[in-house]
């Protein structure tokens, strides 16, 4: 077995050309805290400075019952800090607007209004995007367990239900994106059934009606 190598510390003048070893392990140290300072706080920092805006989205859900996935497409409207559109344009009209507590359905001529606070489950599913979209990790956390993954420029977060009966209708949900902007939405059901939303670049705030 050979002789192990010398570390050799780099020269500084003021310790007579020669950096001390300690100090040369300080400076490491916070070179790393420097390249790992992209986290959750971080992140939702960056969500939580969102003007807001539209972008357009592509949606394909599969279920184990049908050979191929059913899609749609239209846009998705948000506009803080807690109006959230869902203008969908295929395969048919429909929209979902959600503002406060209350989430509305128009579909064909009809419209229906719901309190979340009378439907949970679905209350903790429109949070997830709602509370993501505002980096709003306090209502986040108040459902899910959260955890981060990847760099600034491209991240995912992953949520996880902590109750047995919202984790009876999701298993998990993928939110991935870039900086400020979230790119993908993935919804993964116990059942194996999934969905997957894309989110184009935003196109700018919009003005609410």
């Amino acid at each position: 077995m050979g002789d192990s190598p010398r570390v050799i510390p780099p020269a500084h003048p003021a310790f007579g050309g020669r950096l001390p070893l300690a100090s040369l392990l300080l400076l490491l140290l916070a070179a790393g805290v420097q390249a790992g300072e992209w986290d959750l706080d971080r992140l939702m920092e960056r969500l939580a400075q969102n003007p807001g805006g539209r972008v357009d989205f592509t949606e394909k859900t599969y279920m184990s019952i049908l050979d191929l996935p059913v899609e749609g497409s239209g846009e998705l409207v948000y506009i803080p800090p807690d109006r959230l559109e869902k203008r969908t344009v295929e395969p048919r009209p429909e929209v979902a607007s959600l503002q406060g507590g209350e989430l509305t359905l128009e579909r064909g001529g009809q419209r229906r209004t719901l309190r979340l606070d009378e439907y949970p489950e679905a209350a903790a599913f429109v949070e997830s995007i709602r509370g993501t979209l505002a980096g709003d990790r306090a209502a986040l956390e108040r459902t899910y367990r959260l955890r981060l993954e990847g760099g600034e420029d491209d991240w995912t977060l992953v949520l996880e239900p902590q109750g047995l009966r919202l984790s009876a209708v999701v298993r998990r949900i993928e939110i991935r994106g870039g900086g400020a902007e979230v790119r993908r939405i993935e919804i993964l059901q116990p059942d194996g059934d999934r969905s997957v939303m894309e989110l184009g670049p935003p196109q700018g705030p919009r003005t609410p009606p």
